[in-house]
């Protein structure tokens, strides 16, 4: 291809995913930014991807930054074991009297500021004196700040529940209680002037209590305008805390002066509603799961007020352009390399666009939907990269791969794709752990089955074995032999562990789930040998086959039909077995001279995983023993621990076969240099 060619291709590509990037991007970002433009409403609104994108921006950098524990603020917690030992109601108003203590200690004490996360707003006709009592107690600390329920219903009609007057009037200051969660309950904007127009004569009571306690940034009613964004400090906890029963006088768990100069919060912490409280829980970018009392999030933002170390977002138009920037650098940009390069490029774009959105987060405290760039524009880009090149290469390599694929594996199509050569005619040599199948007397499954029955169960079984067995851990099927399956590994790739592979595909072909086929399962006989063989291109210039030659080749189909006279299913050589001895089990099943071959060859029987091998260690014993008296020539005793091991499994194949041997050497004496070995005359 000319490189004019080349660049045009690039251009073209690289424009449409500058433009699928780009345009995602504005496609998140732009709906979203209203929010930013109109007063947020309570309650939650529905969330969109991008939304979610955009909040996930914000949430993650909390999790990585380190835990900060501001001690301003003192959270008192009315919990379940203040209701319990207090012995006051859940459903129901307190003793006010018991806030009426709490305060005078917070007099006492001076505390900063106090509020109450608590709408007073009936009396308690009860106990009237712990109502005047309290009252008195918030006009003497002069610091008490009171919350108001202000809700807006769907007719856009306000109700606002204000504290009773004799509390009212004596508080420092009241305000709204409601904060502004999203529709997954975390609050993430600051929330200090209602949403509805000429409602900008309320404030929040964290803005309020912040004015009280002394903060600069209160002072003037128009800041609270501002856009802010809760800056939490912390997991549930990091905030100091304890319960309200123990603050009605000094203990050990709260000794005298551990108020003095604090901002105090008092709000609910119960698993059960209670009168005067709703049971306010949120959550905040530290809960992944659960939530926290709400009176925490109302803490952390009365601390952000106090400390002037709110969040801050960039502005609309800046995200716009970093969204169109971002969209055009990896849009374009991904397309010009190849899938993996391009996978490397995109990861490394959004590791840098993740530490530059970290690195304003933790040390400036802003920050950007650098979400959609991560999460949405560059996925988008890499697709279409992978996409585009792919396409490209398909239509370079369509024709040449149409030839491979119609007498190659999978495998070795993606070998010879990368390595062309290799379709060259010749061949080396190479050792190769050798595997052939057989199904069990499939002449007489095969009887009177229609031709596409049988098509369609023979394409399933093979799809099976070559999927989950063969190819699965690698092999290389050569070729199908009727009902058999010839396969070897360590070719055309060089695998250290062949032995351990083929034996794994082994025992996943046994293991698979039984099939039927006319009425008959289907017993796949398997036999394994590990040996040298010529390996390579055979054939025409026409026509080529990938395949080994030489006696192993042999050694390993007659290992297969040794199964049949053994009622194994799966056998391996001495030479296959040193590579898995310790690593699975298996059982020596003596020396056989096979119908061919002059020297004779140790078999093993291939039981399993290693863990079953102490289960099989009774019947394994019980044969070695037989096997060693029959090798010495000990036939009697041999026929007896034959027995024995039969009595330990009775359908065992391989001892039924040497009982069988036995019989017969009666009528044919062993000769005097007869090794041990079993002499075969048939395949």
């Amino acid at each position: 291809m000319s490189w004019k060619r080349k660049l045009a291709q690039n251009w073209k590509g690289g424009g449409i995913g500058a433009l699928l990037a780009l345009g995602l991007g504005l496609v998140m970002l732009v709906p979203n930014l209203k929010l930013g433009q109109k007063k947020l409403k309570l309650g939650v609104n529905r969330l969109g991807v991008g939304e979610n994108l955009i909040h996930l921006s914000y949430d993650i950098p909390f999790s990585t930054r380190p835990v900060k524990v501001p001690d301003e603020v003192v959270l008192v917690y009315l919990d379940d074991e203040s209701h319990n030992q207090l012995n006051q109601p859940y459903e129901g108003a307190w003793d006010r009297g018991l806030y009426a203590r709490f305060l005078e200690r917070m007099t006492a004490e001076r505390a900063q500021a106090i509020a109450f996360d608590i709408i007073f707003n009936k009396p308690n006709v009860n106990h009237p004196e712990g109502d005047e009592r309290f009252a008195r107690a918030i006009k003497e600390n002069g610091r008490v700040v009171l919350g108001f329920d202000y809700k807006t219903d769907d007719d856009g009609d306000t109700k606002i529940t204000r504290p009773l007057e004799t509390f009212d009037t004596n508080a420092a200051s009241t305000g709204m209680v409601q904060v502004a969660p999203d529709q997954d309950f975390i609050v993430r904007r600051h929330l200090h002037v209602p949403a509805e127009v000429g409602a900008d004569l309320y404030s929040s009571m964290m803005w309020e209590l912040a004015g009280v306690a002394g903060s600069k940034f209160s002072k003037d009613p128009q800041a609270r305008f501002r856009e802010r964004w809760m800056n939490y400090y912390g997991p549930p906890g990091a905030l100091p805390s304890i319960s309200f029963r123990l603050t009605l006088e000094t203990n050990e768990l709260c000794p005298q002066g551990c108020f003095s100069n604090k901002v105090v919060i008092v709000g609910a912490n119960v698993k059960t509603v209670y009168s005067g409280q709703r049971k306010d829980e949120l959550r905040t970018p530290y809960t992944t799961s659960g939530f926290v009392p709400a009176v925490d999030v109302q803490a952390t933002e009365v601390l952000n007020l106090l400390r002037g170390d709110w969040l801050s977002r960039t502005s609309e138009p800046l995200e716009i352009i970093i969204i169109v920037l971002a969209g055009i650098l990896f849009g374009f940009g991904l397309p010009v390399f190849r899938p993996f390069p391009a996978v490397g490029l995109a990861l490394g774009g959004a590791a840098v666009v993740t530490f530059v959105a970290h690195y304003l987060f933790w040390n400036h405290r802003l920050w950007f939907p650098w979400m959609i760039i991560v999460a949405a524009q560059i996925p988008i880009a890499l697709l279409w990269s992978v996409v585009f090149n792919s396409v490209q290469l398909y239509v370079q390599n369509r024709l040449f791969r149409q030839s491979l694929e119609m007498y190659l594996s999978p495998k070795l199509v993606k070998k010879f794709e990368s390595e062309k050569d290799i379709l060259k005619p010749g061949a080396k040599k190479q050792m190769l752990t050798i595997l052939f199948s057989d199904i069990a007397g499939f002449t007489t499954i095969s009887e009177g089955l229609d031709p596409d029955e049988l098509a369609l169960e023979m394409n399933k079984y093979f799809q099976s074995a070559v999927s989950n067995c063969i190819h699965h851990t690698d092999g290389t099927i050569v070729k199908y032999i009727g009902d058999a399956i010839f396969a070897f590994w360590n070719a055309p790739d060089d695998q250290i562990d062949h032995a351990m592979r083929a034996c794994e595909a082994a025992l996943r072909f046994r293991d698979q789930p039984p099939q039927h086929v006319n009425g008959h399962l289907l017993i796949t006989r398997i036999g394994l040998h590990t040996g040298s063989a010529n390996v390579g291109n055979f054939g025409s210039t026409s026509r080529v086959d990938y395949t080994a030659l030489g006696e192993n080749i042999n050694l390993a189909s007659r290992m297969e039909g040794l199964n049949k006279y053994l009622g194994t299913e799966v056998l391996i050589t001495s030479e296959t077995q040193a590579g898995v001895t310790g690593r699975l089990a298996t059982r020596f099943l003596g020396k056989f001279q096979l119908k061919g071959f002059e020297k004779s060859v140790g078999v093993h029987e291939l039981q399993g995983q290693l863990e079953k091998a102490e289960a099989l260690k009774p019947l394994d014993e019980a044969f070695t023993a037989a096997l060693k008296l029959f090798q010495q020539k000990d036939l009697a005793g041999a026929e007896a621990a034959f027995r024995r091991a039969l009595e330990i499994k009775s359908e065992d194949g391989p001892s039924k076969f040497y009982l069988k041997f036995l019989a017969d050497l009666h009528d044919h004496p062993l000769p005097d240099d007869w090794q041990g070995e079993v002499e075969l005359k048939e395949k």
